[in-house]
């Protein structure tokens, strides 16, 4: 392989036939997804005339977001991951049908909207944590960067695209047909749920009823006990609420900008991502995962102060670029840190608060930004905040040898490779799925029938061998 091919992104996970078909539904249902985001918000202004109740409806979605998505990781470690995400898919196609119901009935009720979008930010919250942790029984442990990285372009790239298409299509069809096409195209993302393999507990069985509360405090302690994982959910934070300046976007468009050009600061980030993604092959192939992490947080930190220097639009656009770049990373290597470091049994549970972590964050930036903002000015504010982002990543890296050492040869991130298995269905899988009746243990998991708590998981950590398969 050359070095500029090389550099491309890298899409070896493609070849997996199951997460293959799940990217590619995830593009038309990412789409789909935007089409709704655009419309709920305009047709709450519409009913009440008020800005104010735009604002609420993202605040109304955050605490069921958040807890559903704790409630989903349990649930992802508890029983068949494939049910728990083709359930909650469907629930959001229902849920976009249910807006298209009441916009074509014309019930013109804030309260009815309200409820549905908290609704359906619950399904999502736990939707995608239980995707999160179905990608690594998919493909292969070396290959969840690339494929976090492909994940994370498609949706960067939906919110580019999405939020344009809406734009064009209603004035033409109108928010109910757009509503409607939503809850169709959540359909291709059941269809590849539908598709894949049973990912049941590796233990096989059920836990009792009542557990799930118990369970998410397991997964708690866990990460506070683990300091790789308590410090990638640290970095994460940091870099979201130091260093994420959007809630100024508006004031510096109106005082150091134009008006209009507010649309590019917010798509200029995305479009950095997407960019990155598109070369991601150049450090999804990084070995050490750790040190990746405090580099994204660096990066980002220092781009967000060049964009808090910027007195024209070129030089802002072109940091903030940078920026989006690194936080594509960033995601990237956390979610990889938190997929690889602990056994699938505690999978679901630590992508359910990284889901909290990643919600958290912006929204306390907001506040942040917008409070101290209005004290010291935007200037200062911005730069500000991408200093202390960049401090915050050179103590994680000069003060914790072993985040630096994660992911590394014989870090905490990497796992043995096993061979391919076969699912149920009789083609290849890349990683970890197997029949119920043959699936092979997590190399944390061994003699553990189930996870009694963190102590027990330290304990059996590591040594075990996959049992012997018996032939079909």
């Amino acid at each position: 392989m050359t070095r500029a091919k090389r550099m491309l992104v890298d899409v070896r996970p493609l070849r997996v036939g199951e997460f293959r078909r799940l990217w590619l539904a995830g593009i038309v249902t990412g789409l789909g997804a935007q089409l709704t985001a655009v419309v709920v918000p305009l047709q709450i202004y519409e009913v009440s005339g008020s800005s104010a109740d735009v604002g609420l409806a993202g605040l109304v979605g955050l605490v069921p977001m958040a807890a559903a998505a704790l409630w989903g990781g349990a649930l992802a470690d508890l029983r068949d991951r494939r049910r728990v995400l083709l359930v909650t898919t469907i629930g959001i196609g229902g849920t976009s049908l249910l807006l298209w119901a009441q916009a074509w009935a014309n019930l013109r009720s804030v309260g009815v909207l309200f409820v549905l979008v908290a609704v359906q930010q619950a399904l999502f919250g736990a939707n995608s944590t239980v995707g999160r942790a179905v990608t690594p029984r998919l493909v292969s442990p070396e290959l969840l960067p690339a494929a976090n990285a492909l994940q994370s372009t498609v949706l960067l790239a939906a919110g580019i695209a999405g939020p344009l298409l809406a734009g064009g299509l209603l004035p033409v069809v109108g928010s109910r047909t757009l509503y409607l096409a939503d809850a169709i195209a959540v359909c291709a993302t059941v269809w590849a749920v539908w598709r894949l393999p049973d990912l049941p507990p590796y233990d096989g069985g059920e836990r009792p009823k009542g557990a799930v509360p118990r369970q998410i405090g397991d997964g708690i302690r866990l990460v506070m006990s683990r300091q790789v994982l308590l410090l990638v959910y640290v970095a994460d934070f940091a870099a979201l609420s130091l260093g994420l300046p959007t809630a100024l976007f508006p004031q510096l468009a109106a005082e150091t900008f134009r008006p209009s050009d507010i649309g590019v600061l917010y798509a200029a980030v995305s479009a950095g991502g997407v960019l990155a993604g598109l070369f991601s092959g150049a450090f999804t192939r990084v070995g050490r995962h750790g040190v990746a992490v405090g580099v994204s947080v660096g990066v980002w930190g220092v781009a967000v102060a060049g964009f808090g220097l910027s007195g024209t639009l070129v030089p802002a656009v072109a940091w903030l670029v940078l920026a989006g770049g690194a936080l594509l990373a960033l995601g990237v290597f956390r979610k990889t840190v938190l997929q690889t470091a602990v056994p699938d049994g505690m999978r679901g549970r630590l992508q359910g608060i990284d889901t909290v972590v990643a919600v958290g964050g912006p929204r306390v930036g907001n506040l942040l930004h917008g409070t101290v903002g209005a004290a010291l000015g935007v200037p200062w504010t911005v730069t500000g905040g991408g200093v202390l982002t960049v401090a915050a990543a050179l103590l994680l890296l000069v003060l914790f040898p072993g985040f630096r050492r994660a992911g590394g040869r014989g870090g905490a991130c990497r796992g043995p490779r096993r061979p391919p298995h076969r699912s149920r269905r009789g083609g290849p899988l890349g990683h970890d799925v197997a029949h119920p009746a043959a699936a092979p243990r997590d190399p944390g998991a061994a003699r553990r029938l189930p996870v009694r708590g963190v102590g027990a998981l330290r304990r059996s950590a590591g040594t075990a061998r996959p049992p012997r398969r018996t032939p079909r």
